[in-house]
This record gives structure tokens, C-alpha cells and sequence, in this order.
């Protein structure tokens, strides 16, 4: 789950870790207000979308008065943003956040993710921060500094102190790393993060380190032990058939492609557009029904495919362990029958029951094409689909 920039500064602050003042607003009067209460002669007014870029796409704006301030509120709320990580997406700006400005001496770049690979939580850091950082990582990945943390031991403070060193951070603001590192390391695993980004880390003009922007997601696998975090989440920046299937448990992606996916499992799910890919074709989701498909699952599973008028075919990929194969072929007539598909549907199933599960297909009397194997269905939906 992803958060505002605004709900991640207030994260952020629980934990002691500095950023500036700031306060939400949703009106260009409510904008205004902010910047009265907050005081001073500038302030930054900050589109908030779940999406980063949003300097290079115009959502953050510096106002020297008040009427600048109510200017650009007005400007950005109740319109949409489209970003360079916005995934083609317009996102709707329905607040703004409205922050002190900040005078900066220098940008860093610190962030903490799940390492897989490693299989520790790691730091990432720069001592080259702001907007360009992934040119940076391309262009000088000798300026990208990581840290893996020992699951046991814990981040230790002399990590922190290297790590500032190497950063370039003098005595005073390496200490202020430590502290704001064990914060972050302390946020990161009680509320079960799954990324947490500080870009810029800054240092002002006074030699302290600042937090001017954050990025923070949760790992939805966690929800049930995070209530708070889960009433932070705001449906309107998401895909709405992305929204919709979390309802019934089912697990759905959007893609770009024109041939619908349903698949019980995420490895065959992933395997499924594999081949797709391999036989030319573009998968238009990822969509795991799940072990124990049910007949009201499948058929929303299919509402959820056809919710998208690109696609032109659906490749049900089946294979019957948890549930029977003669089950699952009734629940996709049904269906198919309930919502009226009239696109072609190719069905392979494998598993318990599967020439039981292939006869209840073969004589449904609706147009589904049986497939042999994976790669069998998968040419049938490519072709179906051109």
C-alpha cells in the first residue's frame, strides 16, 4: 500500500525524525490558512499524488505571498497529474500539502527496501540526492552507497557513523544520520514497511539534516496487524479493478496488453504471461484467482477482465490441486453465462478430475476452446486476440 507524502512526514515524525512543518489542505482557502499558521515570508505547495516527479510535471510550487499560495492551490486541486512514474496514469489531486520552505545547502538520497536477495533490509544511499537519481545509479553507480543489516544484530549505530563518512558528512551531521537511521529502522519494522524513501535528504544552510520529501509503502501481507496504516489508504489514487479485487481476495494487476489472464496460482500466473509473451501475444493482466476458486470468484474474476475494453481473448489457465477440475469447469460456464462473455475463451485445465472437468466444457454448448497444455492455450489466445 502506498501513502501521501504528508501521511509518510507524519510517519516520519512520530519516530523523531525531522521534517519541516507543513499542514494539508483542500481548498485554496484551507491553503492559505496553512501558510498563515505556519508563518514566515515562503512556502512550498506540494501536489499530493501517489506518484514521484511531481516537480518535473509541475506539482510543487514555491510562493513568495500569500495570494501565490491560494494561485497555485487553486492550479492543482481537483485536476490530474500524469508523472514520468505515474505509469501512464492521471492521478487526481484532491489535496495539497503546504510546507515551510526550506534554504538547502545539499541534496542527499537515503532509502531503505526489502533485499531479497540478501535477504536483510538494506539502506541505499548518496551523497548526490534530488530529482536525478536514477541517473545517478545509471551513470556513477560508485556514488550509490548500500548497507545490508543483520536480521539479528539490528542495525548497529557504528553502521550509521560509516555510512555518514562515507556520505561526506561531517561530525555533527553524521550523529544526526545515526539517530535519524535507528528512527527509520525502528519505523521501518513496526509498521512493517516494504520501502521507505527519503529523496532529498537535505542539509540546510545551518548544517542540519532535513527530510524535504519521503516516499513510504506498506506490505498489505501485514495489514491485519496495522489498522492505522490501513485507514491512511486513499482507493482514488489506485486502479479501480485493482480496488475492486481486493474485495474478493483476488489478486489483479493491470497491463497494457489485449489477452485476459485468469490463472489460480502466482507462479502458473506469471509462467501463463510468460508464454504469452513468447508466442507474440500481450497479456492484459495478472489476475490469481487463487487455490480455492469458487464459482463467485471466477465469475468476477471474468467481471474484472472484461472491465477493460482492450481485451480481445481469455486464456483461463487452471490447474485442479485444492479444487477439482470438474468444479472449476462449472464455475466458468456459469460464468461465462452470468456475464455474458463474447469474446473468445480458451480454457486449459489440468489436475483432479480433469477429463470430467474437459467433458462438462465440451458439451456446455458456449464457444470455449479447450486447450491441450499451456503453450497450446497460449497460441489459441494470441490468435484469437489478433
Amino acid at each position: 500500500m502506498n501513502f501521501h507524502e504528508y501521511q509518510a512526514k507524519e510517519l516520519f515524525a512520530e519516530y523523531g525524525i525531522p521534517v519541516p512543518a507543513g499542514r494539508v489542505a483542500r481548498s485554496p482557502e484551507e491553503a492559505v490558512a496553512a501558510a498563515k499558521a505556519l508563518g514566515g515570508n515562503f512556502w512550498v505547495v506540494k501536489a499530493q499524488i501517489h506518484a514521484g516527479g511531481r516537480g518535473k510535471a509541475g506539482g510543487v510550487k514555491l510562493c513568495k505571498t500569500l495570494d501565490a499560495v491560494q494561485d497555485a492551490a487553486k492550479a492543482l486541486l481537483g485536476t490530474t497529474m500524469e508523472t514520468y512514474q505515474s505509469a501512464g496514469r492521471k492521478l487526481p489531486i484532491d489535496v495539497v500539502l503546504v510546507t515551510e520552505a526550506s534554504d538547502i545547502a545539499k541534496e542527499l538520497y537515503l532509502s531503505m527496501l526489502v533485499d531479497r536477495a540478501t535477504r536483510s533490509v538494506s539502506f541505499i544511499a548518496s551523497a548526490e540526492g534530488g530529482v536525478e537519481i536514477e541517473e545517478v545509479a545509471r551513470t556513477n553507480p560508485d556514488a550509490i552507497q548500500h548497507l545490508d543489516v543483520n536480521y539479528v544484530q539490528g542495525l548497529q549505530p557504528y553502521q550509521c557513523r560509516k555510512l555518514g563518512f562515507a556520505l561526506g558528512l561531517n561530525a555533527k551531521q553524521t550523529g544526526q544520520l545515526t539517530k535519524l537511521m535507528l528512527g527509520l529502522f525502528k519505523l521501518f519494522n513496526e509498521r512493517d514497511l516494504a520501502l521507505v524513501e527519503l529523496n532529498p535528504l537535505a542539509i540546510d544552510t545551518a548544517g542540519n539534516l532535513v527530510v524535504l520529501d519521503g516516499k513510504v509503502n506498506s506490505d498489505d501481507n501485514a495489514d491485519f496487524r496495522q489498522p492505522k496504516l490501513v485507514a491512511l489508504r486513499d482507493v482514488r489514487q489506485e486502479d479501480e479493478a485493482e480496488v475492486l479485487a481486493t474485495q474478493y481476495n483476488l489478486n489483479y494487476v493491470t497491463m497494457d496488453g489485449n489477452i485476459g489472464c485468469m490463472v489460480n496460482g502466482a507462479g502458473l500466473a506469471m509462467a501463463t504471461m510468460d508464454v504469452i509473451k513468447l508466442e507474440g501475444g500481450e497479456p492484459a493482466n495478472f489476475l490469481d484467482v487463487g487455490g480455492g476458486a469458487t464459482k463467485e470468484r471466477v465469475t468476477e474474476a471474468f467481471k474484472l477482465i472484461l472491465s477493460s475494453d482492450k481485451v480481445k481473448a481469455i486464456f483461463v489457465n487452471i490447474f485442479g490441486g485444492i479444487v477439482r477440475c470438474d468444479m472449476i469447469a462449472e464455475g466458468i460456464i456459469a460464468a461465462v453465462k452470468e456475464v455474458g462473455v463474447k469474446i473468445p475463451v480458451i480454457v486449459r485445465l489440468e489436475g483432479t478430475n480433469v477429463e470430467k472437468g474437459k467433458e462438462i466444457l465440451a458439451s456446455s454448448g458456449l464457444a470455449i476452446q479447450p486447450a491441450d497444455d499451456i503453450n497450446d492455450g497460449a497460441r489459441k489466445a494470441v490468435a484469437a486476440a489478433a
